[in-house]
């Protein structure tokens, strides 16, 4: 038994291959998409000043219960990030980078709640921000890309929601109109929502829980208390989106859990999971968030996808697999291994993934090794084809297929039959 020291933290668990490489497939993927609508890469620390994050809200469920913050050696208040626009609007606040700035991330962030299936207290988003524009055409763009990111993995059954929760005047009149709604039927709610009413009524939109699904069905509706210029803007968001073949949904009770989110919030939502884990990311526009971090007023519109949650939903609709081989060529060498230090570099440098066995081990050990190492290629030498300046190439795909040919043609040969 493995003392309970030695083992993750609860809460966070080991990538390891082939997983780890298909992590990675997926960021690189991300980036491919991004990086075609001119968005580049942010690296921001793993933590904060804790004030940067108390600007998410005080009434959050992040802020209030499940940051982990703690004092340094020099007394200062730290926070690691639980999520990342906020660190990345800090960037711009500190760095002033030429607006439009259009930056995109990966990485990981920390909450401290139940882990689950699906939610962890490490997890790894990727995510875009956009600074400077308040057009709404820049929250269309921001919304496709995402979309497309999701076509790309070949995931058909994610479907979006979007919403406007207007300007800060219209959120907080809204705010009011909610509290008036839900405090008049206080004995009708669960207690969780009754408690979630006190610090943010919107949350309580959020709820599943049996007992307030009337209430919340019948809740006033956000897109009614729109000012004039926040209802035109979110027809201009629609009508791109619309123009740009995205389908969406018109859901007026999505809030998100941010307090900074002002007009266009948005969610994707995976078809093939279970209901308590559906949610694969989302985003809005959050145009104060810039200023409260001392930067001038700066509008500001993003997203965030879950890493882990997405490859769940790649599970279940079957695409996007991991890799099922790390190399392509496999060197046996029975002359004592040091012909194999030579013929796996010159693979290497011809861009070929190449490995091979260690401690002398036999040709019938070698080739074990090779089959269990996925490659679709051996290259084998021995004594003679040494002397002859030859080596053996073994198709390990299919029948077994072999031939002897000259080491200078090498690497054009296994160039073509890995094609």
């Amino acid at each position: 038994m493995v003392d309970h020291a030695f083992r993750a933290p609860k809460g966070t668990r080991d990538i390891l291959w082939p997983d780890s490489a298909r992590w990675r497939s997926l960021v690189d993927v991300f980036a491919d998409v991004v990086s075609s609508a001119g968005y580049l890469e942010v690296i921001p620390p793993m933590f904060e000043h804790v004030e940067v994050f108390q600007r998410l809200g005080q009434a959050t469920d992040v802020v209030r219960k499940e940051m982990y913050s703690f004092e340094d050696r020099g007394g200062r208040q730290i926070a690691l990030r639980p999520e990342q626009t906020a660190s990345v609007v800090r960037a711009f606040a500190e760095h002033r980078p030429v607006v439009p700035w259009k930056a995109w991330y990966a990485g990981p962030n920390f909450r401290y709640e139940r882990a689950q299936k699906g939610r962890y207290r490490q997890f790894d988003q990727v995510g875009v921000e956009v600074l400077g524009p308040e057009d709404a055409h820049v929250d269309a763009e921001v919304i496709a890309l995402a979309w497309r990111f999701y076509e790309r993995l070949g995931l058909r059954r994610v479907t979006l929601a979007v919403n406007s929760l207007g300007s800060p005047g219209d959120r907080a009149r809204y705010v009011e109109a909610l509290r008036a709604h839900f405090s008049a039927n206080l004995d009708s709610l669960s207690e969780e929502s009754r408690t979630t009413l006190e610090a943010n009524p919107l949350r309580v939109l959020d709820s599943r829980r049996e007992a307030d699904t009337d209430l919340v069905a019948a809740a006033p509706s956000m897109l009614d208390h729109l000012s004039d210029d926040a209802e035109a803007h979110f027809g201009r968001v629609t009508d791109a989106l619309a123009a740009l073949g995205v389908p969406f949904t018109v859901s007026p009770r999505l809030v998100r859990g941010l307090d900074y989110y002002v007009r266009t919030t948005f969610e994707f939502v995976s078809e093939a999971l279970d209901a308590a884990q559906d949610a694969v990311g989302g985003g809005g526009r959050y145009d104060g968030l810039a200023e409260d971090l001392g930067a001038p007023a700066t509008p500001g519109v993003g997203f965030a996808l879950g890493v882990d949650r997405t490859l769940l939903a790649c599970d279940a609709e079957g695409v996007f697999d991991a890799p099922t081989s790390v190399i392509d060529v496999f060197v046996v060498d029975t002359t004592g291994g040091k012909r194999a230090v030579v013929l796996t570099d010159d693979l290497r440098r011809a861009g070929l993934r190449a490995d091979r066995a260690w401690d002398g081990r036999s040709m019938k050990a070698q080739m074990k090794a090779a089959d269990r190492s996925g490659a679709a290629m051996a290259v084998i030498v021995g004594e003679d084809e040494m002397a002859a300046g030859m080596v053996v190439v073994r198709d390990l795909r299919g029948d077994g297929g072999q031939e002897t040919i000259a080491l200078d043609s090498m690497i054009d040969i296994l160039r073509a039959r890995l094609r």
